[in-house]
């Protein structure tokens, strides 16, 4: 496990000097594409067109973690449109924001805006870290599950993580320890919940501390726990392997089982 941890450690620093020359690319919100120019009447006799948009698949929100912005997804979301998905969406919420709470309320709004815009009554969530545990909040705390089907998380603390002393200063960073309130409330009862969770967690993630706080363990919530090897935490929003996996994981049919040891096939 030492050379395995050693070599998270150093890919996790080679995905981070990459990430901080994309990283500008991200500071401004994105905007929502404008809707196409309609399309010329078809022809007498000719077939109908099929709709532009796949109406088989849910718009995706992508929601980034702490001290970062919408840039970490850019593989990710390459991935998933790539593979038919068309909605797309990368949030960024403030760097001011100081609280899980007011996050999760803001996040409500986005949600609507992109079901009225593409259609749609529900969205898939996929958040990393941070934007994991907000997304959370909004859906078992905020009635969010009403509009999310299901959410998926990378390396989020779910039951609290313990960090360096001086991040702590911070009081998002405060939030996401154990002991905060924030934790606590998402421990209580959350009956008729309605949004699925997949909880990606890493045996080598070095900011979750211990590493299975990542695993999403509640009585109430319909939720998968995927194992993955030798990854780091930054690593896990841009691994192509995890891509896969995460598109799998969106794919997968309603009745797909929980289990604890399934491991994500990171190659």
């Amino acid at each position: 496990m030492g050379l395995t941890r050693i070599r998270a450690t150093v890919l996790d620093l080679a995905i981070l000097a990459g990430h901080l020359l994309l990283y500008p690319t991200g500071l401004l919100q994105e905007r929502p594409p404008t809707a196409p120019l309609p399309a010329a009447p078809p022809q007498p006799g000719a077939p109908t067109p099929l709709p532009a948009d796949n109406r088989t698949h849910r718009p995706v929100l992508l929601l980034h973690g702490f001290i970062d912005n919408r840039s970490v997804f850019v593989l990710l979301r390459r991935s998933l449109r790539r593979h038919g998905r068309q909605h797309v969406t990368a949030l960024n919420y403030s760097p001011l924001t100081c609280d899980i709470r007011a996050a999760a309320a803001l996040l409500d709004r986005h949600v609507r805006e992109i079901c009225a815009r593409t259609g749609h009554s529900r969205v898939d969530v996929v958040g990393h870290s941070l934007g994991g545990l907000i997304a959370r909040y909004y859906v078992q705390r905020l009635g969010g599950d009403a509009l999310v089907h299901t959410l998926i998380t990378l390396g989020t603390p779910h039951s609290g993580t313990r960090t360096a002393p001086l991040l702590s200063a911070h009081p998002l960073v405060r939030q996401m320890c154990p002991d905060s309130d924030v934790i606590e409330e998402l421990r209580l009862p959350a009956p008729d919940c309605r949004t699925r969770f997949i909880g990606f967690w890493s045996d080598v993630d070095q900011l979750m501390i211990p590493a299975e706080t990542a695993r999403i363990d509640h009585p109430d919530l319909r939720a998968r726990n995927i194992r993955v090897s030798g990854i780091g935490h930054l690593t896990l929003p841009v691994h192509h392997a995890i891509a896969a996996d995460v598109r799998e994981a969106l794919d997968a049919p309603e009745g797909a089982p929980a289990d604890a040891s399934e491991a994500a096939s990171v190659a």
